[in-house]
């Protein structure tokens, strides 16, 4: 066990990969009463030719893949309005409807786009929601992510995460040889992006609280370090190269500093980098090891992984200083925190009969939920809304993603059509 959670610390836990494909993402299990609603077919101003995107396509691939809303069968709507005076609100009510979406889609005079919709409420016979939202060509997929956000967050109360992006890494075999590859996709995997190759090991990329930056582990050089990378420019920064370990970046939430572990002064401790001059605060010292440090939403507490009591376990230390005090006690191992978006819960990979999965820890109380049953599950990473835990699994097919709701209730699995993926982390809101 204290072996495993060495190698982990070393970085060694590589598992072949081979990727570049649109991640394929699939409801394995849903909640049972899902909110009926059926999204109409958005009209189109240029009849004679194809919309550059079906908007009503994307958004009901949002809806359904949230697995908390039962998308009406486009063959069996029983009208297809795309204006508010249209909609024949007893032949909806006969079906047993609550909500429908209806809208439209224009392309203007410059060969940009205007997107209109209306979410109804179809008992009341009332708008709920309703908004007109100008976009350039490339941005209509985007503004379909934020109309499912909006009818997300009208319909469940809980803030949408459709318009947000997750990063991840990948290798492929070219040649007999390794490439790595770090990724960043659309949160329905859309639109991949490389940001980075290397023929040595990625790991722990981390992105920055504006989206605009990502922190990660590369093994070019045949050591560890820590870079830090702007994903307009590709422009990228190397902020940690010391002797030894330098692993597990995380960005504090105002973005000016990195937590992160390094071995340099001999042992595995925590430190916090100031990005701008380069300065390091010792956090930890301790004979054992210490690593994974992860920064709770109010920035005022840090959460790491030690063996310091005998096994690996959660530790939170307030960053002004103090003894730090052991949070998890249920099980002999638990690695791999990070908090949730109301610093209430962590997330973390907890040990049951020799199997890893991913479980919830509450910190008002240190019961920590069991959320998944595979053999090895990793890496775990909260969307910004809180409603779902991105993470690495290995199965019979090799390693994917995989996303499991902080209820347990819904599971999605995210896969690509050839190879493995791992090290999920799911951005922040987009500005």
């Amino acid at each position: 066990m204290k072996a495993m959670f060495k190698l982990l610390i070393a970085g060694l836990m590589f598992v072949s990969l081979q990727a570049q494909a649109v991640l394929d993402i699939k409801i394995t299990q849903g909640i049972e009463q899902a909110l009926p609603i059926a999204i109409v077919p958005f009209s189109w101003s240029q009849a004679g030719s194809v919309a550059p995107v079906d908007l009503t396509k994307v958004i009901t691939d949002d809806l359904k893949r949230s697995g908390r809303f039962d998308v009406m069968d486009d063959l069996d709507l029983p009208q297809r309005p795309t204006e508010f005076d249209a909609i024949n609100f007893n032949d909806w009510r006969k079906l047993g409807m609550e909500n429908i979406l209806i809208g439209n889609l224009t392309q203007t005079e410059n060969g940009d786009y205007d997107v209109s919709f209306r979410l109804i409420d179809v008992y009341r016979g009332k708008q709920i929601a309703g908004f007109r939202i100008p976009a350039k060509p490339n941005l209509l997929r985007r503004v379909a992510h934020q109309i499912s956000d909006i009818v997300f967050e009208k319909l469940t109360g809980t803030a949408g995460a459709f318009d947000t992006r997750v990063a991840y890494i990948t290798v492929k075999k070219v040649k007999n040889k390794k490439i790595h590859t770090l990724q960043i996709a659309d949160a329905d995997g859309y639109n991949a992006q490389i940001l980075l190759e290397s023929p040595e090991p990625l790991l722990s990329p981390a992105w920055s609280p504006n989206g605009k930056k990502i922190a990660y582990v590369s093994f070019e050089g045949r050591n560890s370090a820590i870079y830090v990378q702007d994903i307009l420019t590709g422009k990228r920064e190397r902020v940690a190269a010391f002797e030894g370990i330098n692993s597990a970046p995380d960005w504090s939430p105002e973005g000016s500093r990195l937590a992160m572990t390094l071995s340099k002064d001999g042992n595995t401790e925590i430190y916090i980098m100031s990005l701008h001059s380069k300065s390091l605060t010792r956090m930890t010292n301790h004979s054992g090891i210490d690593t994974e440090p992860t920064w709770s939403p109010d920035g005022r507490k840090l959460a790491f992984t030690s063996d310091r009591s005998g096994g690996p376990q959660i530790y939170e230390m307030d960053i002004r200083g103090g003894r730090p005090k052991r949070v998890s006690f249920e099980g002999n191992y638990n690695v791999r925190p990070a908090y949730s978006p109301d610093g209430k819960f962590i997330t973390l990979v907890h040990a049951v009969n020799g199997s890893y999965h991913i479980g919830l820890l509450d910190l008002s109380n240190g019961y920590i939920n069991t959320l998944t049953n595979a053999k090895l599950d990793e890496s775990p990473s909260f969307a910004p809304n809180g409603g779902m835990i991105i993470y690495a699994t290995t199965g019979v097919r090799g390693a994917q993603l995989a996303a499991v709701s902080t209820d347990g209730r819904i599971h999605q699995r995210l896969g690509l059509q050839q190879g493995d993926v791992r090290e999920p982390a799911w951005g922040p809101f987009l500005k």
